[in-house]
């Protein structure tokens, strides 16, 4: 393969990328690309914005990046970028492309901090960038805020294994140099998919801010937590660079002068910076577009093969016939019902085997999170103690017992059985929008009819919201029939049968 059929390489597989990405599916196919992972702060956006020498990221406090954005750089004398989803207009004014992001991140994920697995596509045409394609994941998390759910750092987790198990995959873990390696969450995770380290490049960010007579040579030079592609340094510019509207230009310059004036690093300074690390990605992705290009090339003639079989059944077709498209619209009514139907019994000829879905989360909601809350309520049998003797005292009042009464221990079980409430409740909000999510998924097949697939969205989750306030009922019924009668007699309670 020469050296201008190399070339072609990357944007031969972007143009795939928006092909699948419009078509709203994957087609089964993985693509060769690189993913971005790493925590909230170790300065992915840093990274990517000194790649394209422009500040054009959302950034902020929390989960900046809430959906996977596919980033195609692509070598060009003009300077501007496009979305996929605004096709044909151009945007030349950077600040337009961040306020678009986050316009069209809220769009699928609403305002309230939520994610979603669906992509924004995004092309910057520059002569500063190399051709290179990124997908810049959200960044991992511990703690839910604003009105996410408390599940969050799993959600997060899912989708970034939803990219990073594939084999046509490779890794880019961001680190700051400021904290421990050993305890990198990007480096952790990609251990788990990547365990001999084959499809992982390391990039170290922050190393200016590292403590004095400290330094990360022996990561540099692939000593400590050694990796097959190596580790690249890179200087980012600080919060307050930013503030101060320090433009990337110069960051860059003073990022060259850093590793060339620091003792630890003046060895590597070729092999160190934005410029480099840029350099690597673009050779490294497309020598993997090449390796497993063949593979990917059977995948796809196997794939048409079984499309144009499956096109056969529509020869006759006749779009015009009123009775084709009622039955048409009664076939994928049903099959949206039977996918449902499978995503939550657990049957099905397609098993998802990168991450718990439909009926398997429901199942984790029962046996693992309903328990931990139950758990996690205070339980303090100090304070316990005495809220029963003063129970018993305030029941007896001026008399003086000789006997435990009934009411004092009904009073104290009533009590606690009530706390049930809120951990209960939770679940069917978990299951909910579990149920919710199933749909969506189930929808998937609909894409090509985006007005059906809406309304079928829309009927499926009413009903399910419906139903919500009936469970929740139902659920407050059931903790007040164990509250209106304590059955004292029973076993548990007096220690042995009668």
């Amino acid at each position: 393969m020469g050296n201008r059929e190399m070339e072609e390489l990357i944007p031969l597989v972007n143009r795939l990328q928006d092909a699948f990405s419009a078509l709203g599916q994957s087609c089964l196919l993985e693509l060769p690309q690189i993913a971005v992972v790493g925590g909230q702060s170790a300065g992915k956006s840093s990274v990517l914005e000194n790649f394209v020498g422009r500040d054009f990221l959302p950034r902020g406090s929390g989960i900046v990046t809430r959906r996977p954005l596919v980033l195609q750089l692509v070598t060009s004398k003009a300077e501007y970028a496009e979305f996929l989803h605004c096709k044909g207009k151009k945007f030349t004014d950077f600040d337009e492309v961040r306020h678009e992001i986050e316009a069209e991140t809220d769009r699928v994920t609403g305002m309230n901090k939520g994610i979603s697995s669906i992509p924004i596509n995004l092309r910057v045409y520059s002569p500063h960038v190399l051709n290179l394609t990124l997908i810049d994941l959200p960044g991992i998390t511990k703690v839910p805020v604003g009105d996410q759910p408390a599940d969050i750092e799993h959600q997060i987790r899912d989708m970034i294994m939803q990219f990073i198990t594939r084999e046509n995959c490779l890794v880019l873990a961001v680190t700051p140099a400021n904290t421990d390696l050993a305890n990198s969450d990007a480096l952790k995770l990609a251990k788990e998919v990547d365990p001999q380290g084959l499809r992982t490049i390391g990039v170290i960010t922050k190393l200016d801010l590292m403590d004095e007579g400290t330094d990360a040579r022996d990561v540099l030079e692939n000593r400590l937590l050694p990796l097959r592609r190596g580790y690249v340094g890179v200087v980012n510019r600080s919060q307050k660079d930013i503030d101060g509207k320090k433009d990337i230009k110069s960051a860059m310059l003073a990022e060259r002068k850093f590793f060339l004036s620091h003792p630890a690093y003046r060895h590597l300074a070729d092999r160190m910076g934005t410029p480099h690390l840029q350099k690597v990605l673009n050779q490294q992705l497309t020598n993997h577009i090449r390796d497993t290009l063949p593979n990917f090339r059977n995948k796809l003639q196997a794939q048409l093969l079984s499309i144009e079989h499956e096109v056969e059944a529509f020869k006759n077709f006749k779009p015009e016939d009123p009775t084709r498209k009622t039955k048409a619209l009664l076939q994928m009514v049903q099959q949206f019902a039977v996918d449902f139907e499978k995503r939550i019994e657990g049957s099905g000829d397609q098993v998802d085997t990168l991450e718990l879905s439909g009926g398997a989360k429901i199942n984790r909601i029962f046996h693992e999170r309903f328990p931990f809350e139950i758990v996690k309520m205070e339980f303090n049998e100090k304070e316990l103690r005495r809220e029963i003797s003063y129970a018993i005292k305030n029941i007896h009042g001026i008399r003086t017992g000789l006997f435990t009464p009934d009411m004092a221990f009904e009073a104290i079980v009533k009590k606690q059985i009530v706390k049930l409430k809120g951990p209960s409740l939770k679940s069917v909000d978990l299951v909910m929008q579990e149920l919710i999510n199933t749909v969506k998924k189930c929808t998937r097949k609909l894409a090509n009819f985006p007005r059906l697939c809406e309304e079928t969205e829309r009927i499926v989750a009413n009903h399910i919201r419906e139903r919500e306030g009936k469970t929740k009922d139902q659920v407050l019924l059931l903790i007040d029939i164990q509250v209106s009668y304590i059955n004292t007699n029973h076993e548990d309670f007096i220690g042995f049968a009668k």
